[in-house]
């Protein structure tokens, strides 16, 4: 059986299973790619698969919340390394421009698996939905701890910014999409009462 992924024999199979998963996921669509496809790339049997996954779906959630963990730990870090409030969300604002502007990128993988998975009573919807409450919980959180007046809208505003800068990233012209992130976000936040700190140079 071919295997697609030259390191992935060294990963235990669950991980290999997920290593083909994204790496053909975010190189088509989730939909376009089976499980069959999933499996061969990996060099596992169906039975292995499914040992692991209860479905392709199933499998598509753990991508997505592997994802999510690898945010949340970077979030985590940046926080326990003592950074400010301030600084946590430019690196957050830097690291999805830089994002957006990788060649071949083709827009946030969670919006994608939204427009994917419609269903509102989803699996994948219900991945999707975790990872949008964490981002805004965790970017109305950092805008409190600067003293930013209502934090919860201010959030919204920041991450509907966010959104644009993925499809611009994808659809437009990716070149500047880092810096014009970064500065759109500041002016948004110092246009709140107490948001001096983000005006700041970093």
């Amino acid at each position: 059986m071919h295997n697609g992924n030259m390191m992935a024999p060294q990963l235990p199979v669950r991980e290999r299973i997920l290593a083909s998963a994204a790496r053909l996921f975010d190189a088509n669509s989730i939909r376009m790619v089976s499980a069959d496809k999933i499996i061969a790339d990996a060099g596992i049997s169906k039975v292995t698969f499914y040992r692991h996954f209860q479905s392709k779906d199933h499998l598509v959630v753990a991508y997505l919340d592997g994802q999510l963990e690898q945010l949340m730990a970077a979030v985590a870090e940046a926080r326990a390394g003592k950074q400010d409030a301030c600084a946590v969300l430019l690196h957050l604002a830097a690291a999805y421009g830089s994002a957006a502007c990788k060649p071949g990128f083709r827009g946030c993988t969670f919006i994608n698996a939204a427009a994917e998975y419609p269903g509102e009573d989803h699996v994948v919807r219900a991945a999707v939905e975790r990872y949008r409450t964490w981002l805004h919980d965790v970017v109305r959180e950092l805008l409190a701890d600067l003293g930013v007046d209502q934090p919860g809208i201010v959030a919204d505003q920041l991450i509907m910014l966010r959104d644009g800068a993925m499809v611009q990233g994808y659809l437009g012209n990716p070149t500047g999409v880092a810096d014009s992130l970064v500065t759109a976000g500041r002016a948004i936040v110092s246009a709140s009462a107490g948001a001096a700190g983000l005006t700041r140079e970093q």
